[in-house]
């Protein structure tokens, strides 16, 4: 029986899925199921993966399942729902697991409920070394998660029980989905780590979701303020200090973001929830 369901939501990515799926068939790890989750793609992709399947072996557990345009985050709470592992782990379409990636990770699952890993970045073809402030790590997580989404989703390994407790991923982020679900769990949970790359991670294609959301921070602070209290959250006061702090920076570039381009349509709510952190700070 499987213990892992890995759920690949894609869309038009047909020229680097099957890179994608290859990774997940190389695991040293074989306890998994594989669910792809093609979100309304007209490049072939159905076709592509059709005869992809037909060149593995017929013991391996392989679907596809069709959506229409229902958004990354939908399409892997959809997934999810289809599959029934006890495990859950996200890959994105444009991403490729190193070998190791299950096999490392499960070594640590009887302790933690969600374990991540180091990555490899390529962007543009080339490979680059991310900044200290993206070095990754596990433990008490939540501070290092309000600042920046410190946990890649094509990472994760993620316990099924506190997916679905926790709702899955949030419809109504079409981004920034993965930096609000990981302020839930970090809240609450330590994180297991493996400190050796587990994934090679792309950037830099003119498809990504990012590319399409100049105005990204309008989310990140709808994903923190539910954290402004904080108490009932078992957060210590410096960080709940912290959570009002970044919800004022934010606020502040998003309102320099308005009046620089002229727009705005969130202005007035914006300066609201930037009036409310401030009450939220404790004086210095």
């Amino acid at each position: 029986m499987a213990q892992v369901s890995v759920i690949i939501p894609t869309y038009n990515r047909k020229s680097v899925l099957e890179r994608a799926l290859d990774s997940v068939v190389r695991q040293t790890y074989t306890e998994w199921e594989l669910m792809v989750l093609d979100d309304g793609s007209d490049d072939g992709t159905e076709e592509f993966f059709e005869q992809w399947r037909r060149k593995q072996s017929p013991a391996l557990d392989l679907r596809y399942l069709r959506t229409h345009n229902c958004g990354v985050s939908q399409a892997r709470n959809r997934a999810a729902r289809e599959t029934s592992a006890p495990w859950l782990a996200f890959l994105d379409s444009d991403d490729e697991w190193l070998p190791g990636k299950l096999e490392r990770q499960m070594a640590l699952s009887a302790g933690y409920s969600l374990i991540h890993g180091e990555e490899i970045w390529i962007r543009g073809g080339v490979r680059v070394n991310p900044m200290k402030k993206h070095r990754k790590g596990g433990g008490r997580l939540f501070a290092r998660a309000v600042e920046l989404c410190c946990i890649s989703p094509s990472t994760v390994l993620l316990k099924r029980t506190l997916f679905e407790d926790l709702g899955g991923f949030r419809a109504d982020f079409p981004v920034c989905e993965d930096y609000e679900l990981w302020l839930r769990i970090t809240a609450r949970h330590e994180v297991g780590f493996v400190s050796e790359p587990v994934i090679v991670k792309y950037g830099g294609h003119e498809d990504q979701l990012s590319r399409n959301y100049p105005a990204m921070d309008y989310l990140r602070v709808r994903a923190l303020r539910p954290f402004l209290a904080g108490v009932d959250l078992g957060l210590s006061s410096e960080e709940r200090q912290l959570v009002a702090a970044t919800i004022v920076v934010k606020c502040d570039i998003l309102l320099r973001g308005y009046d620089k381009h002229k727009r705005f349509d969130h202005s007035a709510q914006v300066e609201a929830w930037r009036a409310e952190a401030l009450c939220g700070m404790p004086p210095v």
